[in-house]
């Protein structure tokens, strides 16, 4: 491929994980666009409804119908993407040099998703429409399934590989965490209200912040399995790596335990901040939502140090089994009285300490399923895999989000005003059917999700046979 016939080379080139490669590749280096993204999870549908005020829009159907077509459109790059990255042959592998690119296209497009004209509806709707598809459906796509692959690509060592999930996971859980939960909710938000300069310089910054790291996470990384691969093969038709995924039991159980696990979380995170601003506690108080996302969130702190051990002495299924069995009780608790700080902080705490596993190792799991896949067919599906994850994420993002914003228009809601004088954002009181809405999608939704994942997690069973899997996939190539 032309547009990489001169990549820079990789930092790494021993054939063992080394311990920068797991500090700059797996933890730092993506702590810049994952922090973005966790931002925008967070509050780009804030900026929205509340800063452009684009809830009312066509009786509330442009931020439902919006969103889900997008996403319609972000699933068809996805599959072209997995197939780009299935037939890409550079010497520094098939999915690092996508990362590259996106580190480009991440900071230029995250800004324009802010930058909307001070103008005519039909002109904000517009720039809001083609801002997001260059950002979700290109820029984003680009890094999120190049960087996917990257733990089930480093290395055939399923102890090192869950290293580093563990490590990669602590930038989207910890890093992200600690801003998204700490510093924007108490020091952020109050500051920027919905003053929109405010929200494009902050934002910006964040868009901006993503290149240096990214480019870290490139020179950091080693696509090992790749380098397995002999130049003389080829990759096999998409018609072909379907059939082979849709008729493998494991991959079917990860890609539902995938979705399943996405749609509770998505619709936890489109509703938190109006859970707490407006059921909760009062609109930008500065403590309610930072005291949901810490004391809830300490876990996951806890968990860099107990959760790897604890896998590899019970395994990863079994232990992340039980933890969604935590997930539902601290979920249940929340709910007996979801207007009471001290039984959601208790309930949250609870929950997060369930979603330890599922948080540092699922990219482990996925690589020990991907291996079955070589060990069964004779071929790896990495591309196509990524390709299906990326589209369950793009899709649930884009229908939670509709669903929920055609659920506030519906039932209400009001948005908080800018009070020109003082330069003071004002919150309103909602009525309580807005109220439970958000009450159901920030707390609800997740115990729904988490008995169902007790269910898939019981059959994926992958850990039992894959060392002996392995073995048979060293000895092939020895051969050949």
């Amino acid at each position: 491929m032309k547009l990489f016939e001169h990549l820079p080379a990789s930092k790494v080139q021993s054939p063992l994980v080394t311990k920068k490669e797991r500090w700059f590749g797996y933890l730092l280096g993506p702590a810049g666009t994952l922090l973005f993204n966790a931002v925008l999870g967070t509050y780009l549908n804030v900026f929205y409804t509340d800063v452009l005020k684009l809830t009312g829009v066509w009786s509330g159907l442009f931020l439902m119908v919006f969103p889900v077509v997008s996403k319609v459109i972000d699933a068809i790059t996805n599959i072209v993407m997995g197939q780009i990255i299935e037939h890409t042959r550079t010497k520094e592998g098939k999915a690092r040099p996508w990362l590259l690119l996106s580190a480009f296209l991440v900071p230029i497009t995250g800004i324009l998703l802010f930058a909307v004209p001070r103008s005519s509806v039909t002109v904000q709707v517009v720039w809001v429409a083609l801002s997001y598809n260059l950002y979700y459906s290109i820029a984003g796509t680009i890094y999120n399934m190049s960087h996917g692959l990257m733990v089930p690509l480093s290395t055939r060592d399923t102890a090192e590989r869950g290293s580093l999930s563990v490590f990669n996971n602590i930038s989207s859980v910890m890093v992200s965490g600690i801003v998204v939960a700490l510093i924007f909710p108490m020091l952020v938000m109050p500051k920027l209200g919905v003053n929109q300069a405010k929200w494009l310089l902050v934002m910006g910054t964040l868009a901006v912040l993503a290149f240096p790291l990214t480019m870290l996470e490139y020179f950091y990384t080693k696509e090992r399995i790749t380098e397995e691969i002999s130049d003389s093969e080829t990759a096999h038709p998409i018609r072909e790596q379907l059939g082979v995924i849709f008729h493998d039991k494991y991959w079917l159980l990860i890609g539902g335990y995938f979705l399943v696990y996405n749609l509770g979380t998505y619709f936890k995170n489109a509703s938190l901040v109006y859970y707490c601003n407006y059921v909760l506690g009062s609109y930008n108080d500065g403590v309610t939502q930072m005291m949901v996302s810490v004391i809830g969130g300490i876990p996951m702190g806890i968990g860099i140090f107990a959760v790897w051990p604890l896998a590899k002495k019970f395994g990863k299924r079994n232990v992340t089994l039980v933890g969604f069995v935590l997930y539902a009780i601290g979920g249940a608790i929340c709910l007996i009285n979801p207007r009471n700080m001290v039984i959601v902080l208790i309930g949250q705490f609870i929950k997060n300490m369930g979603g330890l596993p599922c948080a540092y190792v699922f990219a482990a799991l996925m690589a020990d399923v991907l291996d079955h896949i070589e060990w069964r067919c004779g071929f790896r599906c990495d591309g196509l895999s990524s390709s299906i994850n990326s589209i369950i994420v793009t899709v649930v993002a884009g229908l939670t989000s509709g669903v929920m914003n055609l659920c506030l228009a519906k039932s209400g809601y009001v948005a908080p005003e800018l009070i020109e004088a003082t330069g003071e954002t004002v919150g309103f009181v909602q009525n309580m059917a807005t109220q439970n809405v958000f009450t159901f999608f920030f707390l609800g939704g997740e115990i729904i999700s988490s008995v169902i994942l007790i269910v898939i997690l019981a059959f994926l069973n992958v850990e039992k046979i894959i060392d002996k899997e392995q073995a048979e996939i060293k000895a092939r190539r020895e051969q050949v």
